[in-house]
């Protein structure tokens, strides 16, 4: 047990203020293995590994630095030091989540603000529309690149274009590569691996979940 007189002694000694973004952190006294922290007005006696109600974590400590980890962030406290700093927690990247209907993946989007359905497919290296849709999309791919390109019927002629934005759920990615094949194939567009290989994909049961990497 801290006895109060040593604690009172601690505080007048050392006053140390830290800032996060939603919490006023003052450390008042270091000693070894033990903190006495205020968070948001409310004194804690921390000890190392414990973690506040806050969520103001004791990593080490011992009569001259501590180490609190704040959201996951880790910082040196050094006895008699005066430090304010704001702290951003990550942003949470967005989370599209897909459930098969008749065996595919298939889900809503959009290609450069129009709407335009997917079947996610991981064998196709690009983004794939047929003629239609491209040129539903205001795409002007006949000037584009060409390739030949191997359908489910026959090898046909694909053009190689770059798609301005391209958006599924809450997942927006620029500048994303893409073909054209100059035909009626396929007949829903494929969301290949020039979008997909941006992502993180984990499956779950039936569940597809795609989350942006960075």
């Amino acid at each position: 047990m801290i006895k109060s007189w040593f604690l009172a002694a601690i505080i007048l000694l050392n006053v140390q203020t830290v800032w996060s973004d939603e919490l006023q952190i003052v450390v008042v006294g270091l000693f070894a293995d033990h903190a006495v922290v205020e968070i948001n007005n409310k004194q804690r006696i921390l000890s190392v590994g414990k973690t506040s109600p806050e969520g103001v974590k004791l990593i080490s400590a011992t009569s001259q630095k501590a180490v609190l980890e704040i959201k996951g962030k880790q910082s040196d406290y050094v006895l008699g030091s005066h430090i304010g700093a704001h702290y951003t927690p990550p942003v949470a990247q967005p989370v599209v989540n897909i459930w098969p209907t008749n065996g595919m993946y298939l889900t809503a989007g959009s290609i450069n603000g129009y709407s335009v359905n997917f079947i996610v497919d991981t064998g196709a290296s690009s983004i794939a529309l047929n003629a239609d849709t491209a040129k539903r999309l205001g795409l002007e791919y006949l000037k584009a690149p060409q390739i030949a390109v191997k359908t489910a019927s026959k090898v046909e002629i694909a053009y190689q274009v770059k798609l301005e934005q391209v958006q599924v759920g809450t997942i927006t990615l620029y500048n994303v590569d893409g073909l054209v094949i100059d035909g009626s194939e396929p007949s829903v567009a494929l969301l290949g691996m020039s979008f997909l290989g941006q992502l993180d994909m984990q499956r779950t049961d039936n569940k597809l979940q795609l989350k942006k990497k960075f």
